[in-house]
């Protein structure tokens, strides 16, 4: 960011603020000094009132206290601090110098994103400088003088920082100086905070009056934009979306587009110019049905064919070089891979992140259905925008699973325990195979043969859909060896992989420093590699890049299989290994078994959670799971892939529905959980077509849609196995009648289900020992 030095100019008070002060300076001065107070504890004035001015006054005085250095002993003030303790004590000229500093220091060290958000408290600073009835005006001047200096991408991302939510910080504010309201002193450490949130909100309390318009200015000044495109597709059917692209683009320039049924459109229009301020015409189009747009709001059913229309409208439009590429996650990421199934020549390329497969991930995982996205179909569906009004209503739909759950009726009836239809759920329950309504939505069977662009798939480890992301890649290099499909994953869930910053503490891990990236440079420097012939992005110098969790370090190999290095065979012993069984690298030398029994018409309990969270736990959960643990590792071992193995099982039933869930137990007693498979018995081996057990007889269950993983275990970890059957309120519970498990209730469950696990079980765990260890 370039710096511009500003002449000091005397600082304005207006004549209350100047009365204020001064009574409560000399109400302070007019204190006697506390007995026994701490040198780090900052006087407070006797009296706050609730009105902002008042409240503003008083911790100027506070924050003076602080920068007259009048504490001594007191820890040293970080460069932020100074920073927003000037802007409160009205000290703006010091304030605009500090932040100066700050920000150049930051972009020198390379935290050019954490430079950018000072820009809201520079302005600020330097509009004070002239103060009374000339501020908005010298607020403005110096905004455009500052965005004079930008290039595109900075200065959009830069406008991110205007945006806040200052009635919440104002409430939160107001909250915290009300709790030391008899006055006396408070701690350093409370104070510093204090103005810190009072920084923020007399910095937001300003930009949320004044930035809007110059953000708009500013943006309209660097970039051809139009809000409202008209895009036909179907018969009868015209699709609404964003364009933008740069005012100084001599020629015609690639499309970046995102297609998406989640219309907000403040971010979609800043997605689009996100991809013009990269080069690119940014294109963000509305699932039809949706904003500006005809048609019936119909989510996954015509994405496809609605993507094929708009690549080719597109790709007709003089702005356009011919070329088009998708990228976007989650429902973007399967729009993505929906219009791939079409091939339109002009659709050059694809980047998914945590791409959903409709059938696959959700609304059903290996074809058991979920509650956890049952509120989603009224979000997206009710209306043209987003229901974030009845989405966000999270006791409503946490207490319907429980009260479904323990109603004992079928999943069916779920709606009706809630009081409002649900048909969209309705429509999917009677596809509880993965049939060609499903099939006809993403590329299914041969159709990935015919995908021969580039592709980049980013999702993580703890990402809920990362089994459809991971199916993606498989299937397309099952039937297309020589693809040109490359996967990225690390230690995220399915917001970090997309977000431009990744939270380095999820779910109680701590993630490694090597693990952070930004989603969406990175998906342009690689469309920049593809469509521009710029350097690859060394983090994707492999066909599988993996984050390896322990290690602080990426890996990077031509396979999964490569990656993996090998696989341990572990069977399912019944000899015991302390307070659980043994997870036995050998054949067992005598054929066993262990016995669970469930009974389903029992509500009052649930079965062992396999859900990561929290990922790193002290304990298992209590439970009923069967327990199962390996020998202990002498050195360390990288676990790098999915879970897969074979079930030699025998039940009384004719179906159910089962877990199995992998950890790393810790020397020090703590698990890491690393992956997981939820799934049916019936349908293991085909999800288009069940195949019922037969009761009493041993059957082999092979899995292997799970989900990846990519760990270095320490030296004295072990990996812990449990398996169990599901049976909870987040799920269908299957009774085992062999109907469709949506029909079954309490009343169909007859005598608890027994189940047999056989020692003859293999679980298969990719490993690699390091180079020059023995295996």
């Amino acid at each position: 960011m370039a710096t511009i030095v500003f002449a000091s100019k005397p600082e304005r008070h207006s004549s209350w603020r100047l009365r204020l002060f001064s009574c409560l300076c000399a109400l302070l001065m007019a204190q006697p000094a506390m007995a026994g107070m701490d040198v780090d504890d900052v006087a407070w004035p006797p009296s706050i009132k609730a009105d902002p001015a008042h409240t503003d006054a008083s911790l100027a005085l506070v924050a003076q206290s602080l920068l007259d250095g009048d504490r001594p002993g007191a820890t040293e003030l970080t460069a932020a601090q100074r920073s927003q303790l000037q802007i409160v004590a009205g000290r703006y000229a010091d304030a605009a110098a500090s932040i100066e500093s700050l920000v150049a220091s930051l972009v020198e060290k390379g935290d050019v994103g954490r430079a950018q958000r000072w820009m809201p408290y520079l302005l600020l600073a330097e509009a004070r400088l002239v103060g009374g009835s000339h501020f908005e005006q010298a607020y403005t001047t110096a905004f455009r003088a500052r965005f004079a200096q930008l290039d595109d991408l900075p200065a959009l991302q830069t406008h991110y920082w205007f945006v806040a939510d200052v009635a919440a910080a104002s409430d939160q504010l107001r909250q915290a100086v009300a709790e030391h309201a008899s006055g006396g002193s408070i701690s350093r450490k409370v104070a510093l905070d204090l103005i810190r949130q009072a920084a923020f909100v007399q910095t937001y309390r300003t930009a949320e009056a004044v930035a809007p318009a110059l953000v708009r200015e500013d943006e309209e000044r660097r970039f051809l934009i139009d809000d409202e495109v008209m895009i036909p597709a179907a018969t009868g059917v015209v699709l609404s979306a964003h364009t933008a692209r740069s005012r100084n683009a001599g020629e015609p320039l690639p499309a970046a587009m995102l297609f998406t049924i989640y219309t907000d459109p403040a971010r979609n229009r800043a997605q689009a110019l996100q991809a013009a301020a990269r080069g690119y015409a940014g294109v963000v189009v509305d699932a039809r049905g949706k904003r500006l747009g005809t048609g019936e709001i119909a989510p996954y059913e015509h994405e496809g064919e609605d993507a094929h229309a708009a690549i080719d409208w597109i790709s007709r439009q003089p702005w356009n070089d011919g070329r088009v590429a998708m990228y976007g996650g989650s429902y973007s990421g399967f729009a993505a891979w929906a219009a791939a199934k079409h091939r339109h020549p002009a659709l050059k390329a694809i980047v998914p992140y945590v791409a959903a497969i409709p059938g696959l991930g959700l609304p059903m995982e290996n074809n058991v259905f979920l509650t956890a996205n049952y509120a989603w179909p009224f979000y997206v569906a009710n209306n043209r925008l987003l229901d974030n009004e009845t989405y966000g209503q999270r006791d409503r739909w946490a207490d319907l699973a429980d009260k479904w759950y323990a109603s004992g009726r079928p999943y069916r009836e779920i709606d009706q325990e809630d009081g409002t239809p649900n048909p969209w759920l309705q429509r999917w329950l009677s596809h509880p195979g993965y049939d060609a309504y499903w099939q006809s939505m993403v590329p299914y069977g041969q159709e990935y043969a015919g995908i021969t662009i580039p592709v980049l798939s980013i999702t993580g480890y703890y990402d809920d859909g990362q089994i459809s992301a991971l199916h993606y890649f498989k299937e397309h290099y099952r039937h297309l060896p020589e693809a040109d499909h490359t996967l990225l994953i690390g230690p995220y869930d399915h917001f970090g992989a997309q977000a431009p910053f990744k939270t380095m503490q999820l779910r109680g891990y701590e993630v490694d420093a090597s693990a952070q990236f930004d989603t969406q440079a990175l998906t342009f420097q690689w469309l920049d590699h593809v469509l521009r012939g710029a350097q690859r992005p060394p983090l994707l110098s492999g066909r599988v890049n993996y984050q390896l969790m322990g290690a602080d370090r990426w890996g990077h190999a031509a396979s999964l299989d490569a990656a993996a290095g090998g696989h341990l065979m572990l069977h399912l012993s019944t000899e015991r290994e302390g307070a659980h069984h043994r997870l036995s690298s050998s054949v067992p030398r005598v054929d066993g078994y262990l016995s669970q029994a469930v009974d389903f018409a029992d509500r009052g309990t649930a079965r062992h959670s396999y859900y990561p969270n929290p990922i790193v736990r002290d304990a298992l959960e209590p439970g009923n799971g069967l327990v199962y643990v390996s020998e202990v590792f002498e050195r360390p071992v990288d676990v790098v892939g999915a879970l897969s193995g074979e079930l030699k099982v025998r039940i009384n039933k004719r179906d159910v529905d089962f877990t199995v869930v992998l950890y790393e137990l810790m020397q020090d007693g703590r698990l890491m959980q690393l992956t997981y498979y939820v799934g049916r018995a019936s349908h293991v081996r085909d999800m288009t077509e069940r195949s019922l057990l037969e009761p009493g007889q041993w059957t082999l269950l092979p899995f292997e849609r799970t989900r990846m993983t990519g760990r270095r275990m320490a030296p004295g970890s072990r990996l812990l196995v449990v398996v169990d059957v599901l049976k909870d309120a987040w799920h269908q519970v299957n009774h085992g009648t062999g109907r469709d498990v949506s029909d079954e209730s309490t009343a169909d469950a007859g005598e608890p289900l027994r189940i047999d696990w056989h020692s003859d079980s293999v679980i298969r765990v990719p490993v690699r020992f390091h180079a020059g260890d023995a295996d």
